[in-house]
């Protein structure tokens, strides 16, 4: 059944939906990364997932950090295994380059494209939705920063207001983070990003490198930082305590309506799920009168 149908409430349909995934790892022959993780098969358990939740995405958008030590055989294995995904899905592919990447490699295996040091950057209208792609990379260095030319070019994007609006995707979060010595790997000089961004129609930012989930605003605009596919970083632990576990994967799954835009979190995990809602109690309550459908599902049970 058509989810859009199941609308009882005052939110129409999304107008277009994303899935944003981050931080994939990838190296050449797959051996295993740090000796532990197998981000190869971590990232097919995560394209499974992807293609569980039975939606037609208008994009599929990865923020950096595609491969680990940016080999173009790693470039490669990666796009055979998320082009068919996003085939069979409809959606095109999204690719944002991070600290890890190396721009020469990433243009030609990914992009088909010359194999230079320049930005790798881009615009995409997705139906009215424009999605602007950044590199915050530095090439030999962790942390992030936009040079003048990629804010110059941002800002002439930015000039003419698309019809749903901007969304930024880059690697690296315009966000603080709690964990000790990560802002070591920040993006710098944000508050040159602030002044290219104040005033535009920018409505969400997307962002990875963290390997953990977390959101916040820049300059007014909604954050939204999509964890790793290969490892995450164990926050149940105090801050100095906090490192790499083979659990919490996930990505995110963003919905663009007129007014607002949100970001959910779908964990990447095989356990048991509750027998309450499936496709039939669906169409039950959709063939149900509204008074019966609130007397079904709204009042609380003594």
């Amino acid at each position: 059944m058509d989810a859009a149908s199941l609308r009882f409430g005052q939110y129409p349909p999304p107008l277009k939906t994303v899935l944003h995934l981050s931080d994939t790892h990838l190296l050449a022959g797959n051996p295993p990364l740090g000796g532990r993780y197998d981000t190869e098969a971590n990232l097919e358990r995560t394209l499974e997932a992807v293609e569980r939740l039975q939606v037609r995405p208008d994009a599929l958008v990865f923020t950096g950090d595609l491969t680990d030590l940016g080999e173009p055989e790693a470039y490669r294995a990666l796009r055979e295994a998320v082009e068919p995904v996003a085939d069979r899905l409809g959606a095109p592919l999204i690719w944002v380059a991070g600290n890890h990447d190396e721009r020469p490699a990433l243009r030609a295996a990914l992009l088909d494209a010359a194999p230079t040091e320049d930005p790798v950057i881009a615009v995409h209208d997705l139906g009215g939705l424009r999605l602007v792609a950044l590199d915050t990379s530095v090439p030999g260095w962790h942390h992030g920063d936009l040079d003048q030319g990629q804010l110059e070019w941002l800002a002439e994007v930015l000039a003419e207001p698309a019809e749903l609006g901007t969304i930024l995707a880059l690697h690296h979060p315009p966000l603080p983070s709690h964990l000790p010595l990560f802002d070591i790997l920040e993006l710098r000089e944000q508050d040159r990003l602030a002044r290219a961004i104040a005033g535009t129609d920018v409505r969400l930012i997307l962002a990875g490198h963290l390997h953990y989930s977390t959101s916040g605003s820049f300059a007014g605009v909604p954050v939204s930082v999509a964890a790793a596919t290969c490892y995450t970083m164990n926050l149940a632990q105090p801050a100095v305590e906090v490192n790499g576990m083979d659990a919490g994967q996930s990505f995110h799954l963003v919905h663009v309506y007129e007014h607002t835009i949100t970001s959910a979190v779908v964990p990447v995990v095989d356990a048991p799920r509750g027998g309450y809602f499936d496709a039939e109690w669906a169409a039950r309550m959709a063939g149900l009168s509204p008074e019966d459908r609130l007397e079904a599902f709204s009042r609380k049970r003594r």
